[in-house]
């Protein structure tokens, strides 16, 4: 399988998210390999790969929870590096692991927030989202008697409260039931297409990935693989689903050498 180029990305403002030979290694580890992409305003991305390819590894770096070994993250041209608060004040980030604290109603969790990121006109901030997540009936609910999906779509709010450029989700449907991952595919593509908004998506539901992304790239062994088309992309590798590329790669990764981590 052809690897796909990692030539270093140019300085781009228009972009949401340009990384640039990103590596880290953990000890005799190389979770990630000189990784390059780029992520548009407007345009949903797909991160995928199996577990242990880097995928977790390369949003912690973007987040500038993990410091890099090499390599470069500009956040709407924003190093992370020299300016993360700058840069994060420019992001979204929901994931199904980082549950809001469930003791705060889901009015007090995004007032909370919106102080912490310095929203302005919060109040006003908070209407909107609440609004277009459709979540008026569980304003003064406690986030912790909110269902996986109200709670996840509480998060998708959040992040948005501070009208992000890029937007990161890891795995934000795993837990949902089909109905409800549905309703969240459907607010993502909204902000995607409605407020120009880069996203950053990992997920492991194939089916999932064609419907929303408009472009996916293959992780394994922490180097991207393969970049394209989620339905263009497996026709040029001769298997008949997004679903059938995945297993392969996966296969691929482990019957060859060891050296990936989450």
């Amino acid at each position: 399988m052809r690897q796909a180029a990692q030539a270093t990305v140019g300085h781009d403002t228009s972009a949401a998210l340009q990384v640039s030979r990103l590596a880290k290694r953990y000890g005799e580890i190389q979770a990630v390999a000189d990784v390059s992409f780029t992520v548009r305003h407007g345009e949903i991305v797909g991160l995928l790969g199996p577990n242990g390819a880097g995928k977790t590894t390369t949003i912690d770096m973007i987040l500038g929870v993990l410091e890099p070994d090499a390599g470069q993250v500009l956040i709407e041209g924003i190093d992370v590096a020299a300016r993360r608060k700058a840069a994060l004040a420019r992001t979204g980030f929901a994931a199904v692991y980082t549950a809001l604290p469930g003791n705060l109603t889901v009015q007090e969790n995004l007032r909370v927030f919106g102080m912490i990121y310095g929203v302005r006109m919060l109040t006003a901030r908070i209407d909107a989202v609440v609004t277009q997540f459709e979540l008026e009936r569980f304003r003064h609910t406690r986030c912790g008697l909110l269902s996986s999906g109200e709670q996840m779509r509480v998060g998708m709010a959040k992040a948005l409260l501070n009208a992000p450029g890029l937007l990161l989700f890891d795995e934000p449907t795993a837990s949902l039931d089909p109905a409800t991952a549905q309703t969240v595919r459907a607010h993502l593509r909204a902000v995607a297409t409605g407020q120009r908004c880069g996203i950053l998506w990992t997920s492991h539901n194939m089916y999932e990935v064609e419907t929303v992304c408009d472009r996916v790239l293959f992780v394994s062994r922490g180097r991207i693989l393969l970049e394209g088309d989620p339905r263009v992309l497996p026709r040029q590798h001769g298997v008949a689903n997004l679903e059938e590329l995945f297993i392969r790669i996966a296969r691929e990764r482990l019957s060859g050498p060891q050296g990936a981590a989450a």
